[in-house]
């Protein structure tokens, strides 16, 4: 199964982005991550892989203040941020396929060819 290995929100003045909704689920050809990333554009965020580390990071900005607006809290968060996940020895790194939709990033993380399970014909002799 993947393990989560960091998560890093720096501040910048304002309450950082927290990643921290994520659902992994596995069957026998993939893992699949799904991400909630509410109001961000799939331009502001970065899915890469590498040394069997899978990585996903953005940024989400602070909407323009309009001078007529009065601000009298504001909860959610702004800045970058990033996750990371160790990939198990089964996925495939070469074919991670990332897509982003209504919010919700979905990493599809197939599992190597050798990974899955194969019948074998018993045969009488």
């Amino acid at each position: 199964m993947l393990r989560h290995l960091k998560k890093t929100a720096p501040d910048h003045g304002f309450i950082p982005v927290e990643l921290s909704l994520a659902d992994i689920t596995e069957d026998e050809k993939e893992y699949l991550i799904k991400a909630e990333l509410p109001e961000m554009k799939k331009e502001d965020v970065k899915v890469t892989v590498e040394n069997g580390v899978l990585t996903i990071s953005g940024e989400r900005k602070f909407e323009k203040e309009e001078k007529k607006k009065k601000y009298h809290r504001v909860e959610r968060g702004y800045g970058t941020f990033m996750r990371s996940f160790a990939l198990p020895d089964d996925a495939d790194f070469n074919k991670v396929n990332a897509e982003f939709k209504n919010g919700v990033l979905m990493v599809r993380v197939p599992k190597s060819e050798h990974a899955q399970p194969k019948q074998i014909e018993v045969k009488v002799a």
